[in-house]
């Protein structure tokens, strides 16, 4: 199953590439703003100057054609002039994470490039001392494993340009040492599979993939085919600047004459990413799904308790005209309500691409469906390929087709080719879950299935060891955007309604044996749901201590419990000690024992310390046994009813045996009060007791969060 699409040959001007196209938009539109950043903004212009003299100034520093270059600032606007100037020298980029400098290093493990280009704040960070030479580009007079050049003498301050953006490299002059004026590498004819570009894949293990100068360009040319670029847009990119959607895709808005809105400072917060798109007319916004949500309906102010997909579009994104959602699932229910939250006329896409492919492969908007479809929160399409790639199902596995005939690109990623002729996702190879027997369960049609429920919007069913036996499967379960975020007492749905309402579309065998509800699934920095920083289930106490044979864990949390039971017992005689002293306050003479002869005055002396010892352990238990007595994971009412009743075994003795001695034996009215005041009563306690004992207690793995305040809650 195929779908393809040859709107866009590769290699069709094979000396074109996305650095010429930037050139020539300087060259016609100098004075055009290109990059908007604060102090940091500049016009094409500007820009264009700029990456050529950092151009020289990495070419002086004996940069080798085709060599690979890295650059790790936080400051975007560094970064893309960055990217520019190593094209302009002949070499290629690759953007390394700065915001993680643990990633950022494994990063540059993996790439190994010649040079790093970063700045006093991340070089620390990123530099062990036996990576790349370092270009510093905030630094007045930049080392490059040499001796410092000496700086211009005459160079006047002009407070109209930031001398960190100008990375302090003087302008092309006479004097000896300046900057060679002869052509940049850059602007000469490169074969197509020359790399441009070395990006990562957004796995646990970040790949270095590269990417040639011909693919980046038909990845663009295809982009710009579908979203039509014009140059009055003004691009936006909320994904971290190493993440494929930027490191790749910066070409959309520089390759089109639009304009790039980047962050003054460092990677976008989400509540600035709102405020940068009102205030900066942000016409195509690149994000991911949650992302999207964020902007569109978690922190819009719409002034209405209508469902979010009847609420009305946006006043805060008028200006948008193109939403582009990469980087995870995106479903059809999702997509929709995102559509009408924009203004009319403005387009959702979703974009689905491997690093392979620069980030581009087949795209998706609602207008493509043929007919309406049942089902939304079910489905994720994928769309068509882009023009001028393919895409293909080769058991069930989705495969991506670049424009220059290479080797098809697995994605890892399940698919089907619809009878409309629409990819549809069905979830990762990576994510099944092995289950004793040797049983393989694939998550994603059951997370769907879940997602059906009215009570749920995002959900990730994972397998987890326990500590009493094998993988069981886990739903991890967020409510939907811009609903309830399940304070105490909302409605919820639990594992046994979530079990019955699977019923019928999931095989038993496949339900989860636990739900852990959380305000929202945690993502990478690419957008991604993070199954690994998934909560476990919290287990009861006393199966912690089970499963700690040995160690400081088990030692740990007896420990803990002994001073607990010190504690109620000590509670528990000190207010027996009360009862005793208030019996003949409350019950004068139910306690003489005057006329009683020994050893008997004795015994019964010792029944009512145990009476009252009784009634201070009751309560003691009623204050503090709940807690304990719902780790034993039975029934929640049961447990509640069984805790109550004994409670009143151990309360009721002290009142019980004093009105009785203070009863006359053929008083009947007192006597019988006091037969249904406490002996019925503990009767039925008793049974309460016995079937509490009885019950089958849950499995650890059957926990569901009480989503209560407390502290150690999962999602906290």
């Amino acid at each position: 199953m195929t779908q393809g699409s040859e709107s866009v040959r590769f290699g069709k001007r094979t000396t074109d590439t996305v650095l010429h196209r930037f050139e020539q938009w300087a060259r016609d539109t100098p004075e055009a703003r290109a990059l908007i950043a604060g102090p940091d903004s500049l016009t094409y212009g500007e820009l264009d100057a700029r990456a050529d003299r950092l151009a020289h100034r990495l070419l002086d520093s004996g940069l080798p054609l085709g060599a690979l270059v890295a650059i790790g600032t936080a400051r975007q606007a560094h970064l893309v002039l960055a990217v520019l100037a190593v094209l302009k020298a002949g070499g290629s980029y690759t953007v390394v994470d700065v915001a993680s400098p643990r990633s950022g290093r494994r990063q540059l493990a993996a790439a190994e490039p010649l040079l790093l280009l970063t700045d006093a704040a991340q070089q620390a960070a990123l530099d062990d001392g036996g990576g790349p030479r370092v270009i510093r580009l905030d630094a007045e007079a930049p080392v490059i494993g040499g001796p410092r050049t000496e700086q211009r003498a005459d160079r006047r301050a002009d407070p109209s340009v930031d001398p960190s953006v100008d990375m302090a490299v003087d302008p092309p002059s006479d004097r000896p040492g300046a900057p060679s004026t002869d052509p940049l590498p850059g602007a000469a004819a490169v074969p197509p599979r020359r790399t441009a570009a070395v990006l990562f894949t957004g796995a646990a293990e970040r790949r270095a993939v590269p990417v040639g100068h011909g693919l980046l360009l038909a990845a663009h040319d295809a982009w710009a085919e579908v979203a039509r670029p014009t140059p009055r847009d003004r691009h936006l990119f909320t994904l971290g600047t190493d993440v494929t959607a930027f490191a790749a895709g910066w070409t959309r808005a520089l390759c089109s004459g639009g304009a790039l809105v980047l962050s003054p400072r460092s990677a976008w917060k989400p509540p600035e990413v709102r405020a940068a798109v009102e205030t900066e007319r942000v016409t195509v916004l690149h994000t991911d799904p949650a992302g999207a949500t964020r902007l569109l309906i978690q922190d819009a102010e719409t002034g209405t308790l209508a469902p979010v997909a009847h609420r009305p579009a946006d006043p805060a994104c008028r200006s948008l005209r193109l939403l582009a959602v990469t980087g995870d699932r995106l479903y059809l229910d999702e997509q929709a309500t995102l559509q009408a939250r924009l203004h009319p006329g403005a387009r959702v896409l979703n974009v689905y691409g491997s690093v392979e492919c620069a980030g581009i492969g087949t795209w998706f908007e609602l207008p493509q469906l043929p007919h309406p479809l049942d089902d939304l929160e079910e489905i994720s399409l994928l769309g068509t390929p882009f023009p001028g790639f393919g895409a293909e199902v080769r058991g069930r596995e989705i495969v991506l087709v670049t424009p220059d005939g290479g080797d098809a690109i697995p994605t890892g990623d399940l698919g089907l080719l619809r009878d409309d002729g629409l990819l549809e996702y069905g979830g990762r190879i990576r994510d099944r879950i092995d289950l004793p027997g040797g049983r393989r369960v694939d998550p994603y049609p059951v997370e769907s299935a879940i997602r059906a429920h009215e009570g749920i919007g995002a959900v990730i069913v994972k397998g987890v060891d326990g500590p009493r036996g094998p993988r069981r499967l886990v739903a991890y379960v967020a409510p939907p955007p811009g609903g309830p975020t399940w304070p105490a007492g909302a409605f919820l749905p639990d594992i046994e309604e979530l079990r019955d309402h699977l019923a019928g579309k999931v095989l038993r065998e496949d339900f989860p044996r636990t739900v852990i509800r959380l305000r929202t699934l945690p993502r990478t920095a690419a957008g991604r749901e993070d199954r690994d920083a998934l909560p476990l289930p919290v287990l009861p106490a006393a199966v912690k201590a089970a499963g700690s044979k040995s160690g400081k864990s088990g030692s740990t949390a007896g420990q803990s419990e002994t001073p607990a039971g010190c504690a109620a017992g000590c509670g528990g005689v000190g207010l027996g000690f009360v009862a005793l002293i208030l019996t003949n306050f409350l019950w004068p003479g139910s306690t003489d024992l005057s006329g009683v002869p020994q050893p008997w005055a004795f015994l019964f002396f010792v029944l009512y310390l145990f009476e009252c010892v009784a009634f201070g352990i009751g309560v003691v238990f009623l204050l503090g046994g709940r807690a304990r007595m719902l780790r034993q994971r039975r029934n929640p009412s049961l447990t509640v009813a069984a805790h109550l009743a004994v409670s009143y075994l151990l309360l009721s003795w002290w009142p019980q045996d004093n009105l009785y001695r203070l009863a006359a034996k053929q008083d009947w009215p007192r006597q019988a009060a006091l037969v249904y005041a406490f002996n019925i009563p503990l009767m039925i306690a008793g049974v309460l007791v016995a079937a509490y004992v009885v019950s089958k207690p849950a499995d650890p793995f059957d926990f569901h969060d009480p989503l209560d305040d407390r502290p150690d809650r999962p999602d906290r």
